[in-house]
């Protein structure tokens, strides 16, 4: 046991490494569970009381000398490894950083919202998860309407008088606006909506609306006609030009669809407007008088007018995209197409 001992603190002594690799080696060859070191200790364990006295000292001093040495070892190559490691150059530039970009529905929702707030209108929002009465009733569809058909629209709950939905358009939130807001209202619903359609490269199950509305004593369908006017000017350019055709919405009457001259062509004709000059932009009308009282407003004091468009339209017509999938599949090749005026 003397002799053993000696010749290891002997070794112990002369021990070197040129890299942390070959300390953890020493380590495990001297003080590891099958090291050197430790089978004397295993050894020891089996002498007589006198034989552990004589060398119990010896062992524990041998172990003290091995783990001194090991951290000394240590603390010598990695301080050789840190000299000898490349210097950082703080002058040089960083790892560039991919930086994103807001999606085009985003941005059109935005320069929307702007527009209308240069005219006065606020910003209202409501539940994605609607009632019936909101969404239906309030806004005077008949009972056997076809949107209220489960092929148009997603119902989370049936069997009781007001059912829940997914909306199918933010006019609920116009209704939301009528109940609680003070007169005159000006506003506007930005918001997403949801149709049972077929996915296709023209129509999708989701997508995202803004609506307008304005109620106040002596609103007339030509305070309606220059408040489009005025947004498809500042959307589409200073020479747009608009028309107004004849339609029919239930909670509109009159109502109207508007047609605004396509900014490609400007009216010769082309592939983006089929030849005719005029891009479809949204649906508009006066508030039926039925819609005002159902939400408490005086029809004969008060009169209003209501818009609605699609986001994904104006974004397709604003940067001529021909797949209303596009905006739907998160594919960064095309997102990162699209910058704001302050990103460009």
């Amino acid at each position: 046991m003397k002799e053993a001992i000696d010749q290891l603190l002997a070794q112990v002594a002369a021990l070197k490494a040129a890299n942390e690799k070959e300390v953890e080696e020493a380590r495990v060859r001297l003080l590891g569970k099958k090291g050197e070191i430790t089978k004397l200790f295993e050894e020891f364990r089996s002498y007589s009381p006198d034989l552990k006295r004589e060398f119990g000292k010896k062992l524990n001093e041998l172990k003290q000398a091995a783990s001194a040495k090991i951290e000394e070892l240590k603390q010598c190559t990695s301080a050789a490894a840190e000299a000898s490691a490349p210097k950082q150059d703080l002058s040089m530039p960083g790892t560039p950083v991919q930086l994103g970009s807001r999606h085009p529905v985003s941005i059109v929702r935005q320069e929307i919202v702007d527009i209308f707030r240069k005219f006065g209108y606020d910003v209202a929002e409501g539940p994605e998860i609607e009632d019936d009465y909101h969404v239906f009733e309030a806004l005077n569809f008949p009972p056997n309407h076809p949107a209220r058909d489960m092929q148009d629209t997603f119902f989370v709950s049936t069997g009781h008088i007001n059912p829940l939905l997914l909306r199918t358009h933010t006019s609920s939130v116009q209704v939301r606006a009528m109940e609680t807001m003070k007169l005159p209202i000006r506003v506007i619903c930005p918001g997403r909506v949801f149709r049972n359609e077929a996915i296709s490269a023209r129509a999708h199950c989701i997508f995202h609306q803004v609506e307008g509305l304005y109620i106040d004593e002596n609103v007339t369908f030509a305070d309606l006609k220059q408040a489009i006017l005025l947004f498809a000017r500042e959307m589409f350019g200073a020479d747009t030009a608009i028309r107004m055709r004849p339609s029919y919405f239930p909670f509109t009457e009159p109502s109207s669809e508007v047609d605004v001259s396509c900014n490609i062509c400007h009216g010769k004709g082309c592939n983006i407007c089929k030849g005719t000059g005029w891009l479809e932009i949204l649906g508009c009308g006066m508030v039926d008088p039925n819609v005002l009282e159902a939400s408490g407003i005086d029809s004969k004091k008060y009169s209003g007018f209501a818009f609605g468009m699609g986001l994904e339209r104006i974004a397709m017509l604003k940067w001529q995209v021909n797949d209303l999938r596009h905006y739907f599949e998160n594919d960064l090749r095309f997102l990162s197409q699209f910058k704001t005026a302050t990103e460009v």
